[in-house]
This record gives structure tokens, C-alpha cells and sequence, in this order.
């Protein structure tokens, strides 16, 4: 029995029904792409893992170091829409498995590097090949799943960067400790390949075509230019793109800035107070996979509810982190911390969920990126960047419980986009009945 794809359920918004793929094969892809989204991250922050080494032996400033974590992030911010555009005309698929090869063929070059030149250079084209994996492979992702349970989807997905993460920097330490930093690049990259082979056989697209068909009803034969427009054709969506993107400066800065804060304020060595922020990490991620979920179940009630869901993670993270910081170090300040960060991206599936309902199937990759793009110019750059020019004039304690009030203008950017959603149920309810009264006369 085929699995339904419906790609909106509310009026207002693009659905259909039609054949799909089974239940099982849904989740197959799922999984698959998780995995390779796991090998992004990995193979993106095994370099956090490896400084030390790198600094020893190469005798490389903190500024060269840096240069190489950063320019990953550069070629990502760039490329990103671009890339996802190419994607939803060329072929989400053969754009995955091309992307996640070039990464993975990438980071091995990382481990041959001779010098730091070829190893920046390498870095480089890790950047290229990750630029638009997050919003194609969503893309591809909520293609095959009932609309009912995109939140849940695009919270876990999203997730997938933060588990990526404390994955790559844990099994690089620990791989580089026992073999060296070359074999920690080395792993990463095998095990990218390996994956995008598996994906690669598993994974066409002629089997998910069906799918794809019956959600776009039509649009593949609209031309592009006639799809574009409708990235901003409303208030909602929009406001959805800046909701996300200024909440994002929150766990941003939670995941930049906590390391530190428990050096600093707990006395931890570096080592113990990396792996406490990785804790909170993994509880950033936790919390999108529980927002989403919880979004999901609300939203067959009333469509209007991920808005509620994305509002109350907003108020609630600011509440719980500016508390925390303002207690003394202890149990109860950890406590809230723990649960500021669980709602500190609770967004992320809401958010993602609002975009797909919001905008046509056959430019959904670009939408994605378009939604990355926003959250990597409101959140994921600024939120560092501005914690670490307060923290300069008012110490870092004081930054981390001022940095949350930007959840003030993401819950307003969510209420608009709220009211805007609301008077389009109405309007599309309203067209609805006039039809049905002429149907009778």
C-alpha cells in the first residue's frame, strides 16, 4: 500500500494526493539521508578536534586555525542558494550523492595535505560540496512524508547537524589521539563515501518521481521564473524566514560560547568543558526533534498551532536562559540552562514546516535554502559574534543573559506571520462557501 504525499492541508496552500512511495522506502531514505547529513557535520567540525595537533606541527596561528573552520562555513553561506537552485531543475538526488562525494573525496585530501595551502584548499572544497546538502536533502526528505508529520521531519533533520557535530569532534579526538590527525580526516572521508555509494543505489530518481509528481501537480511544468516569485508571495512566509533566523542567534551562541563559560566560570579544563558543552549540544537537538513532534500533533487540530508551538519556544528559552545566567553556578542554574536549551531551537521544525506549507513543491530545496540563508545571516553568524562584543564590555555571564531578549522580535515575527495565516484560512474558507452556494444555485 502506497504511503500519501500531500504537500500543504490547510487552504491557502498547495496539496494533492497521489501515488507514492511505500511506508518503509520513506523511511529507508530517511535514514539514509540522516546519515549523510551526520557525515557533513562530521566531516566539517573533525577539524575542531585536531587544533592542538595542527597548531603543534605546523606551528599555525590561532588566526590560520581559524581561517580553516571558517571558510567551510563561507563557502556554504555563498553557495548555498545558487546550489539548491541547480538542484530542484537538475535532480535533488544526482545533486546529493554529487555533493556528498565531493566532500567526502575532499576531506581525504584533508589528510594528504602537505601544508597548511593544501589543506585550506581542501577545506574549500568540503565547503562546496556541503553548501547545499541541508536544504536539498530536506527537500527530498518531506517529498515522500505525509504534510502531517513535516515538523517532526524538519526538527529531527535539522537536528542531525548538532548530533554531526559532537559525533566529528568526539570520534576525531579520539581517533587522532590513537593514530594521528590524518587518519581522523581519513575516516570521515571513507565513511562519506561509503554512505553516498549506498545512497546512491538505494536512492533514484525514478523511484521517488511518483512522489515528487504527485506533490508538484503540475508545477514541473511551470517554468522556474514563474516559481521564484512566490519564495516572499506572502506576509507568513516571510515572517516564518525571520522568525527562524533571529531565533537562531540564541542556540548560535549557546553552542559558540558555552566551552567557554564553563572554563571561565566552573574552572573546567578545556577538555571536560568541551564535552559538557557537547551535552548541551545533543539537548539543542533533542529539543528541536520534541518541538517538532509536539507541532505535528497540535497542527491536525488547527493548522495555525506551529505558529503558537514556535512562539512559546521563543518566550520560554528567553525566560529559562536570561534566569540561568543570573543565578550563581550550581545545580539550579545547570537545570535551567539544560532547559533554556532545549527550547533555545524549537523553531527549527515549526519553521521549516511553515516554508513547505507556504511555498510550491518544484522550488523546495531553493525555499530551504532560502530559509538556510536567513538563518545564517539573523542567527547563525550574528549570535557569536554579537555575544562576543558584549562579552568584551560586560563579560560573557552578562552577554549569555542578554543575547535570549532577541527571542522578543522572533515571537513578534511569528505572531504577524500568525495573523497573516490566520487571514488566509478565512479568505480561502470564504472563497470555499461562495463556490459551494453557485455549485447549488
Amino acid at each position: 500500500m502506497g504511503f500519501p504525499t500531500t504537500v500543504g492541508a490547510v487552504p491557502g496552500t498547495t496539496s494533492s494526493s497521489g501515488p507514492a512511495v511505500s511506508r518503509q522506502y520513506a523511511w529507508l531514505v530517511f535514514a539514509l539521508s540522516f546519515g549523510l547529513l551526520l557525515s557533513d557535520y562530521m566531516s566539517r567540525q573533525v577539524l575542531n578536534a585536531v587544533f592542538p595537533l595542527l597548531k603543534a606541527q605546523w606551528l599555525l596561528s590561532d588566526a590560520k586555525l581559524g581561517s580553516l573552520s571558517g571558510v567551510v562555513a563561507l563557502m556554504v553561506g555563498v553557495l548555498t542558494f545558487p546550489m539548491s537552485l541547480l538542484a530542484d531543475r537538475w535532480g535533488r538526488v544526482r545533486s546529493l550523492v554529487l555533493a556528498a562525494t565531493l566532500w567526502s573525496l575532499a576531506t581525504i585530501g584533508c589528510a594528504l595535505a602537505a601544508n597548511y595551502g593544501q589543506l585550506f584548499l581542501g577545506r574549500v572544497f568540503v565547503g562546496i560540496g556541503e553548501a547545499a546538502y541541508g536544504s536539498v536533502g530536506i527537500a527530498v526528505v518531506l517529498s515522500i512524508f505525509p504534510v502531517t508529520l513535516r515538523a517532526t521531519l524538519s526538527g529531527a533533520f535539522i537536528a542531525g547537524g548538532a548530533f554531526g557535530s559532537v559525533l566529528g569532534v568526539a570520534l576525531g579526538g579520539a581517533i587522532a589521539q590513537q593514530a594521528g590527525w590524518r587518519w581522523a580526516f581519513g575516516v570521515m572521508g571513507v565513511f562519506g563515501l561509503v554512505l553516498a555509494a549506498v545512497y546512491a543505489f538505494v536512492v533514484t530518481e525514478q523511484r521517488l518521481r511518483p512522489a515528487q509528481e504527485a506533490g508538484e501537480e503540475g508545477g514541473s511544468r511551470t517554468p522556474l521564473r514563474g516559481h521564484l516569485p512566490k519564495l516572499f508571495s506572502s506576509v507568513s512566509v516571510v515572517c516564518a524566514y525571520i522568525g527562524s533566523g533571529l531565533q537562531f542567534a540564541v542556540c548560535a551562541a549557546l553552542i559558540a560560547w558555552l566551552p567557554s563559560f564553563f572554563n571561565r566560570y566552573y574552572h573546567m579544563a578545556s577538555a571536560k568543558a568541551g564535552a559538557t558543552a557537547g551535552v548541551f549540544a545533543l539537548i539543542i537537538g533533542i529539543g528541536m526533534i520534541g518541538a517538532g513532534m509536539l507541532s505535528d500533533r497540535l497542527d491536525r487540530i488547527a493548522p495555525a498551532r506551529k505558529w503558537t508551538v514556535a512562539m512559546a519556544c521563543c518566550l520560554g528559552s528567553m525566560a529559562l536562559l536570561t534566569g540561568a545566567f543570573q543565578l550563581p553556578n550550581g545545580g539550579a542554574q545547570l537545570l535551567l540552562l539544560a532547559l533554556g536549551s532545549l527550547l533555545s531551537a524549537g523553531t527549527a521544525g515549526p519553521a521549516a514546516a511553515m516554508v513547505a506549507n507556504l511555498t510550491p513543491t518544484a522550488i523546495s530545496a531553493t525555499a530551504f535554502a532560502t530559509l538556510t540563508l536567513a538563518n545564517s545571516l539573523l542567527g547563525l553568524a550574528p549570535g557569536p559574534a554579537v555575544t562576543g562584543m558584549l562579552a568584551d564590555h560586560v563579560g560573557l555571564r552578562s552577554a549569555l543573559a542578554l543575547l535570549p531578549l532577541v527571542s522578543l522580535p522572533a515571537t513578534l515575527a511569528f505572531l504577524v506571520g500568525r495573523r497573516y495565516f490566520h487571514l488566509r484560512l478565512v479568505v480561502a474558507l470564504q472563497r470555499d462557501i461562495a463556490s459551494d452556494r453557485l455549485d447549488l444555485l
